[in-house]
């Protein structure tokens, strides 16, 4: 008996973990999306949420259908976040209080152009600036999403694409220092290249799920 329900939590903990990695990766969804990918009962979807929902990992908004009931769609707190790979963000802040203490503002700021200079060099050294932009942009995500950001590339009917980053590892430290994030918006501008546009919509710093870079070569077609 202790087995069976030692087995019936540990197959519960595996679905909830399977929610979430899916509400991350994908997106707010209603109970009926989730039941299908994972190849289980609304119900017992519906259940899991509940739990999640306890303990502040998810929350939802409803969302009016043509027919019955407005559906519940859920989506993952800023809660979830701790579950998954955050850049030893604690430490990450402690070290950026100490160095505005010990270097003010201006000294932090060179610090940045140092960590963005490396940064540029060893994304260039696997998107080759020779490259076509999609392949560029492919070889760069699979290196982001190595360093934690999930990230993927989205191609657009008139040639540009979508940059999307799903999680960010850095969250707690832009928060406390917002250059970080500009930065990296100036990065993805140099890895690319000159001939290329950069523009950043959703951003999970002003409370978005993901951050979307727009992306388009200024060679492609209006």
């Amino acid at each position: 008996m202790k087995k069976a329900n030692s087995q019936a939590k540990e197959g519960a903990e595996r679905t909830r973990r399977a929610i979430v990695k899916l509400l991350k990766h994908a997106g707010p969804m209603d109970a009926n999306q989730l039941a299908s990918e994972l190849g289980v009962t609304a119900m017992a979807v519906r259940q899991h949420l509940y739990d999640l929902q306890e303990q502040e990992l998810v929350t939802f908004t409803e969302e009016a259908r043509a027919m019955g009931r407005p559906a519940k769609l859920w989506r993952l707190t800023t809660e979830a976040n701790r579950l998954f790979p955050d850049g030893y963000a604690d430490l990450t802040v402690s070290l950026i209080e100490s160095m505005k203490e010990a270097f003010g503002e201006e000294g932090l700021d060179k610090l940045l152009e140092i960590r963005n200079s490396k940064l540029i060099k060893e994304y260039q050294s696997k998107a080759l600036v020779t490259l076509p932009l999609k392949e560029k942009l492919e070889a760069f995500a699979e290196s982001r999403t190595a360093e934690g950001y999930m990230a993927e590339i989205i191609e657009n009917p008139d040639g540009s694409f979508y940059f999307v980053e799903k999680h960010c590892p850095i969250c707690e430290a832009a928060k406390a220092c917002t250059d970080i994030c500009k930065k990296e918006l100036e990065m993805f501008q140099d890895v690319l290249g000159d001939g290329t546009q950069v523009s950043r919509g959703e951003h999970i710093l002003k409370g978005d799920n993901r951050c979307v870079y727009w992306i388009k070569s200024e060679d492609s077609p209006e």
